[in-house]
């Protein structure tokens, strides 16, 4: 049995690869001087684009050839997004500009627009789901898509993603990122509202791992946080890919849904009931007796099963599932992702958080038919942050917001102290014998 501080058991083996936080992964963003603030001379926004119209044309061309010696190469399509940035300034402001060159038009966009470093601060707390595409894939092979907590300038919390191809060996590896990111573009900016759901879409030329989610309502100011995705079936294999998130304001917590169908175009909305007012919920990838299913912790320290009849609406307080009951959780319990569905039951991720706030892995095993009843659970953590892992900008944490099982394998990504992602797999088989 292991002891406290000893290494992860030997069936968890821990894998070379390391995702760290980038500085130099930047993008392009609208950049707002605050429409709102207005004087005798008007806003700052008209006194700005004022400023640049009345600037000779060879001045004007000058500056625009800095702009595009400084960022052209560092962003995708660069141009067209000052174009179309200075259409939505001139649309804001109404001003006339159809006199004005498109140098002078894309140096007004320009000035409403700025480099963003989305993962300068942290890069964490990943989930896993397979892929919409599994064209080509060979039995033990599962082509996924990882997403992230991209964490950057402000401390603002992003969705970023990762594709790649798992084996049933437990070996992975990762498509690469170019050099460029983006972010998603809204729909329809007019329909943003706080209690709405909005939908976004990536860019057409751009893949899901160069694109970046980053918040949108005023809930989200602050950031999207935690996505816990599952590929979710709805029966007859009609598949939908679902994650639940925290939106945080900066003063207060909401849980929110993911929802896509490809990664192409995703549709974020809140959940309603009383049970969205906590965070960390993470989704059953199927409906259990008729009804769907999440795990929460709606106490801020247990874990409790909650029902529902709608995918966004949860008004039900659920049932106690597990509270803390060994040292290394005593403060606290989460999931730490989505339930898994084995032969043995629903393989449910949890994490513990004991002395001195550290955070520790375990796993429990719930009865497939009646997942209030705990078969099984770790008495021991699974994983501990342990080494130069127990460093980081939240020290002594590991946290996952899911894992993916290929074959009888587990491939485990999983956050280091708040700043690195690292991965580890192990067989059902060998943590369902960890369990008392």
């Amino acid at each position: 049995m292991q002891k406290p501080g000893d290494p992860p058991h030997p069936s968890l083996r821990i894998l070379d690869e390391r995702l760290h936080a980038d500085p130099s992964r930047v993008v392009l963003r609208p950049f707002h001087l605050g429409w709102q603030g207005t004087s005798a001379t008007g806003s700052r926004a008209s006194r700005l684009v004022a400023d640049v119209i009345a600037l000779s044309e060879d001045v004007a061309d000058e500056e625009y050839a800095h702009v595009l010696h400084d960022f052209k190469e560092r962003h995708w399509q660069t141009e067209q997004m000052f174009d179309e940035r200075y259409a939505e300034v001139q649309q804001s402001l109404g001003f006339d500009g159809s006199d004005l060159s498109d140098a002078r038009k894309r140096l007004i966009g320009a000035y409403f627009c700025h480099e963003y470093t989305y993962a300068a601060a942290a890069l964490m707390n990943p989930s896993i789901v397979p892929h919409p595409d599994q064209s080509g894939m060979e039995d033990g092979s599962c082509r996924f898509v990882m997403s992230l907590r991209a964490v950057g300038e402000g401390h603002i919390s992003s969705i970023v993603f990762r594709e790649g191809i798992a084996e049933d060996t437990g070996d992975f590896s990762l498509w690469p990122q170019s050099a460029f990111a983006t972010a998603v573009q809204i729909d329809d900016a007019t329909l943003v509202d706080d209690d709405s759901a909005v939908t976004v879409h990536r860019h057409a030329e751009s893949s899901l791992s160069n694109s970046v989610i980053f918040p949108i309502t005023e809930q989200q100011r602050n950031g999207l946080e935690d996505l816990r995705l599952v590929r979710f079936d709805h029966g007859d294999q009609d598949y939908e890919w679902i994650g639940t998130y925290t939106a945080y304001s900066g003063s207060s917590i909401r849980s929110e849904l993911l929802r896509t169908r490809d990664f192409r175009s995703f549709v974020l909305e809140p959940i309603d009931g009383k049970a969205g007012r906590n965070k960390g919920m993470a989704l059953f990838p199927q409906k259990v007796a008729g009804q769907y299913c999440m795990v929460g912790r709606q106490d801020g320290k247990n874990l409790f099963l909650i029902r529902s009849d709608k995918l966004d609406c949860w008004d039900d307080d659920g049932v106690l599932l597990m509270e803390p009951k060994f040292p290394w959780e005593f403060i606290q319990i989460g999931n730490c992702g989505s339930p898994i569905l084995t032969d043995a039951g629903w393989l449910l991720f949890t994490h513990g958080v004991g002395a001195m706030r550290k955070y520790a892995l375990g796993c429990a095993l719930l009865d497939r038919d009646d997942p209030s009843k705990i078969i099984g659970r770790t008495s021991r953590p699974v994983l501990t942050a342990m080494d130069a892992d127990r460093f980081g900008y939240v020290p002594n944490v590991v946290y996952t917001c899911g894992a993916l099982k290929v074959g009888e394998q587990l491939l485990i990504p999983y956050g280091i102290s708040d700043s690195a992602v690292g991965f580890a797999t192990t067989s059902v088989a060998d943590l369902l014998a960890l369990m008392d």
